[in-house]
C-alpha cells in the first residue's frame, strides 16, 4: 500500500489537473507516480520538464532506457525497474538485454561502459576516479554524452527514492529487482 496518496486523476484541477491533461494527451494515461507526486505539483512539473529537456538530449532513446534500469537495479526500485522495462522495449531493446541492464550488464561494449559508469557513480555517490572517466570517454562518449549519463543517473535516483519512500503502486508488469540485490 502506497504511503503517500494519489492525487485523483478525474477530479484534479489547478496545476495538478493541467499537468495531468498534458500527460494524458502524451502517453494516453496517467502513471502512478505521477498522480503519486502531484501532491506537489511543483515537484512533478519539474520532473516533467526535466524529463523533456533530456528526451531532446544527445542520447539515444534505447541507452537513456538502459541507464535507467541499471539505477533501477542498484537502487532497488522495482516500480522504475518495472517501468523503464516497458519503456526498455519501446525504445527497441529486446528483453533479454533489458533482463541484464537491470543488472548492469550489456552485450554492446559501448553501453556496458555507460552502464558501468552509472553503477559507479550511484555505488560512490559521484565520486569517480580519473580512469573511470577516462574509461567512458575512451568507449567513444563525448563530454555532452557524459554530462547526459550524469543527469539521467540524477532524475532516476530522484525517481527510484521517491518511489520507494512513497511506496508507490506498480501499474506496470511487475519487474522485481530482488535477484539483482542478491547478486550485488
Amino acid at each position: 500500500m502506497s504511503r503517500i496518496n494519489a492525487v485523483n486523476v478525474d477530479t484534479a484541477s489547478g496545476k495538478a489537473g493541467d499537468l495531468f491533461k498534458a500527460i494524458k494527451d502524451q502517453m494516453g494515461g496517467v502513471p502512478n507516480i505521477f498522480s503519486t507526486m502531484a501532491q506537489s505539483p511543483a515537484t512533478l512539473e519539474a520532473l516533467l520538464n526535466f524529463n523533456t529537456a533530456l528526451g531532446r538530449g544527445v542520447l539515444a532513446p534505447a541507452l537513456r532506457e538502459q541507464i535507467a534500469l541499471t539505477v533501477a537495479g542498484k537502487n532497488e526500485c522495482d516500480y522504475c525497474a518495472s517501468a523503464h522495462t516497458v519503456m526498455g522495449k519501446g525504445a527497441g531493446v529486446d528483453s533479454d538485454e533489458l533482463q541484464r541492464n537491470l543488472q548492469g550488464d550489456s552485450d554492446n561494449a559501448k553501453t556496458q561502459a555507460a552502464l558501468t559508469f552509472s553503477q559507479t557513480v550511484v555505488e560512490n555517490r559521484g565520486g569517480i576516479s580519473d580512469e573511470e572517466l577516462s574509461t567512458l570517454r575512451n568507449a567513444g562518449f563525448q563530454d555532452d554524452e557524459v554530462i547526459e549519463i550524469i543527469a539521467h543517473i540524477a532524475i532516476n535516483t530522484f525517481t527510484n527514492y521517491f518511489n520507494r519512500i512513497a511506496q508507490t503502486e506498480i501499474d506496470f508488469p511487475v519487474v522485481s529487482t530482488s535477484n539483482v540485490a542478491k547478486a550485488a
